[in-house]
């Protein structure tokens, strides 16, 4: 196995009593398959994991959102246990560097790929959990997260600009302060590009362009979030 595992265990905070805990999930399926009986891969491991980040985003969230619905707590628990951030959070502790994996799989990048980090990072926490116990996993999973308010608040600006730019809108002006109207497209129809602009009341607060509404209306709202937080006393 690749790099220093005592220098991951001392990145995520626990040192293993049993390092055979670690060393299956750090496995993927591919290492098993090039080495038969080298034991199990981390799918099993992957498996109670994800579990275990659920119950910990949960938790963490629901104490953070007192005032939020079961809706807006399912959408913010999903944003940040969204595969792809899983695999930026697993890059951030240096996993990539100690996964076993079967040569076809390494030469085809898979040392790289976002879905074998997100199996790996669950993976870890099915691990850390059945090596230490719920408070362990517990706490090794929110000092890899970090700030949450402010890992939501970027990740939620990006992913969702026009539901960020609802919630941030809807407690001063209502549900139904927001306006997007699209003022240009071009292009024959296999190549279009809109134009968006997004009203707060009458008041233009951001535009956008892409190649479907959509997109554009993205745009828009990211620009109105920019606009927003400028005039925001203290940001």
């Amino acid at each position: 196995m690749s790099g220093d595992l005592a220098a991951l265990q001392a990145r995520i905070g626990h040192a293993f009593r049993d390092p055979a805990m670690l060393e299956r999930a750090l496995t993927h399926p591919s290492w098993v398959q090039d080495n038969p009986g080298g034991g199990e891969n981390n799918q099993r491991l992957e498996f109670l994991g994800d579990s275990v980040l659920q119950l910990v985003l949960t938790e963490a969230l629901f104490a953070l959102h007192p005032a939020d619905r079961e809706g807006n707590l399912t959408r913010r628990r999903a944003v940040l246990g969204n595969g792809a951030f899983l695999a930026r959070l697993s890059r951030e502790i240096g996993l990539e560097a100690h996964l076993r994996l079967g040569s076809g799989e390494e030469a085809a990048g898979g040392r790289v790929r976002n879905a074998a980090l997100e199996d790996a990072f669950e993976a870890l926490l099915g691990a850390v959990y059945l090596d230490g116990g719920l408070e362990i996993a517990r706490r090794v999973a929110l000092g890899i997260y970090g700030d949450i308010p402010g890992r939501l608040a970027a990740l939620e600006g990006h992913a969702n600009p026009k539901g960020r730019l609802q919630e941030i809108v809807q407690p001063l002006h209502g549900n139904r302060a927001l306006r997007y109207e699209v003022l240009a497209t071009e292009g024959a129809d296999h190549e279009k590009r809109y134009e968006v602009a997004v009203f707060l009341l009458e008041r233009r607060i951001g535009s956008g362009s892409g190649s479907s509404k959509k997109l554009a209306e993205e745009g828009a709202a990211r620009a109105a979030l920019v606009t927003l937080a400028a005039e925001t006393p203290g940001k």
